[in-house]
């Protein structure tokens, strides 16, 4: 039982993709990330691009910072209540007034209907 396993097989890739795409989503750059979270540039692009994994400080900076529910990746198969796009999503919902909510509504109601299967 003294055998420790160090052998994380674990693919950082995704989350370090979500990472860049609420970054993205938010309208910052990576350089701009860099200076927030006081690192390298190439570090932030190795982290997004190459599945680096960061310092669990910087992994929990990240993930608070943008709203990602890491369970969709950590546990793939297991049921999450919401992903991570989904929560951006809500979040950005909530500052839609009625009429823009209703043409979003359209928009979900015909991908809906396009994703039914014709008779």
């Amino acid at each position: 039982m003294d055998e420790k396993n160090t052998d994380l097989d674990f693919d950082f890739m995704p989350i370090g993709q979500a990472i860049k795409k609420a970054r993205e989503a938010r309208g910052i750059t990576r350089e701009q990330l860099a200076g927030i979270v006081d690192r390298n540039p190439r570090h932030i692009q190795a982290i997004e691009n190459e599945g680096k994994y960061p310092s669990i400080e910087l992994f929990i900076q990240l993930i608070t910072m943008f709203d990602i529910s890491v369970d969709e990746y950590i546990f793939p198969n297991k049921e999450v209540k919401k992903s991570s796009v989904r929560r951006r999503l809500d979040a950005r919902l909530d500052i839609l007034d009625d009429r823009e909510l209703s043409v979003i509504e359209a928009t979900v109601n015909g991908l809906c209907k396009a994703k039914e299967p014709e008779d």
